[in-house]
């Protein structure tokens, strides 16, 4: 595995380890780099890449590391690089579609302390916490909960109440999210624009929330996945545009792509509810019953007003599953 090169926070950004009431050296030591190989064939290849790389947390020290599940999907190489530099072999054992997590089974022993995990629940607008990426202090960010409040995301996935923080991490997937107790309360996952005037840009992170982990990481641990009806699942790509929802794209052999939606049709109702933001759209959808289900969809395309019928699918069957190595 490549090294991650010499980059570092801005001092003055850096958590101080006199601020803190655990022991932040050993905490940070818990994270670890993440480096993930896909094949060029995947279904997710074009959109994120064969070489995928971020970070990861060890949350039990039998190995098990936590990170986000965009890094790991579809991965049949997985590689651990830990602070003092030794490189592990990984395998990606777990990944939910509904929370964005993922879950690595190293494959060697990394004889690195566990982060216990904290309740994200209780962290309030305003506070103070550390968002660490792998490397110790000096890839570590002294960063303040700016928001928690709802995140829809195009590629159907939705969380009720997620995380934002600053100042940004340059290196955000997989990202710990610490609290003032030590304790991992959040995983790095993207990095956000928001614009408070015409002249004011804003920079986040956005962090998906821990507590999400703790109802379904006896079945990722043992299943892979969740045991539970798999929501249905579309393949469309959709944006807010001018109070209006639009498609801009579809995945390659997705249920959208076989019902004939197309990039440009503003989408109007689903199973005759209207549906004019992205969390309205995914919520309709969801509530139509699991995988399978049939999604009536009202289309505008070139002036005409269509209806269409989309046969849902399981998102997972159109990963590949990643084989042990």
């Amino acid at each position: 595995m490549p090294s991650s090169g010499d980059w570092k926070i801005p001092p003055a950004a850096q958590p101080k380890a006199e601020g803190y009431k655990f022991d932040l050296e050993r905490a940070l030591s818990a994270v670890v780099g993440l480096r993930a190989e896909v094949p060029a064939d995947a279904t997710t290849a074009e959109t994120l890449g064969t070489e995928r790389a971020g970070h990861g947390v060890v949350i039990r020290e039998s190995g098990i590391v936590l990170t986000i599940g965009y890094l790991i999907t579809e991965a049949e190489t997985v590689w651990l690089r830990t602070a003092d530099g030794r490189v592990v072999p990984g395998h990606a054992l777990a990944f939910d579609h509904e929370t964005g997590f993922g879950l690595v089974q190293a494959l060697a022993r990394l004889d690195l302390p566990a982060l216990p995990l904290g309740r994200s629940s209780d962290l309030l607008v305003g506070e103070h916490a550390v968002l660490a990426a792998a490397g110790g202090r000096q890839r570590a960010v002294s960063a303040r909960i700016v928001a928690r409040q709802e995140f829809a995301g195009y590629w159907e996935y939705l969380l009720d109440d997620a995380i934002f923080t600053a100042p940004a991490h340059p290196s955000w997937g997989g990202t710990a999210l610490i609290n003032a107790a030590g304790e991992l309360v959040g995983i790095g996952s993207l990095h956000l624009e928001q614009r408070r005037d015409p002249d004011t840009v804003f920079h986040v992170n956005m962090i998906v929330p821990t507590d999400l982990l703790s109802p379904v990481l006896g079945d990722l641990l043992t299943q892979g996945r969740p045991n539970r009806p798999p929501r249905p699942w579309l393949g469309v790509y959709a944006t807010e545009l001018d109070d209006k929802l639009v498609v801009v794209g579809v995945a390659s052999g997705s249920p959208a792509q076989r019902a004939d939606l197309r990039p440009g049709d503003e989408l109007l109702t689903v199973a005759d509810a209207p549906v004019t933001t992205l969390a309205e759209l995914f919520r309709r959808i969801w509530s139509l019953g699991p995988a399978g289900v049939e999604v009536p969809v009202t289309v505008m395309r070139d002036g005409r007003m269509l209806a269409l019928r989309a046969a849902s699918g399981d998102r997972m069957r159109f990963l590949r599953t990643p084989r042990l190595h």
